[in-house]
């Protein structure tokens, strides 16, 4: 904090009295005048505006957002093509290839594969920390809380129910009751798709998309990043950090409330699952 306060009297702004939300975890520094984040060691900081910090609606991604796993991976896991389609998974999220030929491709190799190795990938999601009391403390205040996702609904609506999410958007995988066909359900939920539905369920609720905090960490969340009110890069590929804002690389997904100015009292604490 004493860093951060130096770094920003340096920048000649005229700084106020630092506020603890969180002792020891998260500080607002209150400031007037334009400057840029500090680089700090092992230390977010984040620059924003005062006015209408705290959001009416949450936008998150899945996969190496709200949970750990990129689920596609873990199916591959199955057929011992965990690092070729891990690979071409890194390339979409990185922006370096398409993500619906990606996707389709990724897909393709998977045909064949029981159904009943749904069941047995979910068993292995890994919640992000924090994520649980992320949602449940935005919905405590007003806030609706969407999922959405470049994965598969059949693990959206998993995640959905257990971290408390009003609603879910995927992509679906197409299997015959007995094993993948190897193809995805149209039209593919990409990045535009997640910005358009950024865009409808902040209309929906009379709402802008100033009014929405937005988090994820590859290239297809970039639309609805740079769009939202608060777009936050969590823990994200290199090449999405550097355009988005708000970048989270340290904290948890409580840092998405700090972010907000809600202190850790205001938190309806989660235990993560």
């Amino acid at each position: 904090m004493a860093s951060a306060l130096e770094a920003l009297k340096g920048a000649g702004v005229a700084v106020g009295t630092p506020e603890w939300l969180a002792p020891g975890i998260a500080c607002d520094l209150p400031f007037e005048g334009t400057a840029v984040a500090p680089r700090l060691p092992d230390v977010d900081a984040v620059v924003l505006a005062a006015e209408g910090r705290r959001k009416k609606l949450l936008v998150a991604d899945m996969e190496s957002t709200m949970i750990h796993n990129e689920m596609l991976d873990e199916l591959a896991d199955f057929l011992g093509l965990r690092e070729k389609i891990a690979g071409i998974t890194a390339r979409a999220m990185n922006g370096e290839i398409d993500f619906a030929g990606a996707l389709e491709e990724r897909v393709g190799l998977l045909k064949g594969l029981p159904v009943g190795r749904l069941d047995e990938a979910a068993t292995r999601i890994r919640y992000m920390p924090g994520g649980a009391t992320l949602v449940a403390t935005m919905k405590k205040h007003g806030a609706f809380c969407a999922l959405v996702s470049g994965g598969f609904t059949y693990f959206t609506a998993m995640v959905r129910k257990t971290l408390g999410f009003d609603l879910d958007a995927a992509n679906v995988l197409e299997h015959d009751g007995s094993s993948l066909a190897g193809t995805v359900g149209r039209p593919i939920l990409g990045k535009e798709a997640k910005l358009a539905t950024l865009q409808r369920l902040a209309g929906e609720r009379g709402l802008g998309v100033a009014d929405a905090v937005t988090v994820g960490d590859g290239a297809n969340d970039l639309p609805m990043l740079k769009a939202a009110g608060l777009g936050v890069a969590f823990h994200a590929k290199p090449a999405v950090a550097a355009e988005v804002q708000a970048r989270i690389d340290h904290g948890d997904l409580t840092a998405l409330l700090y972010l907000q100015g809600y202190r850790r009292s205001d938190f309806e604490e989660r235990k993560d699952p």
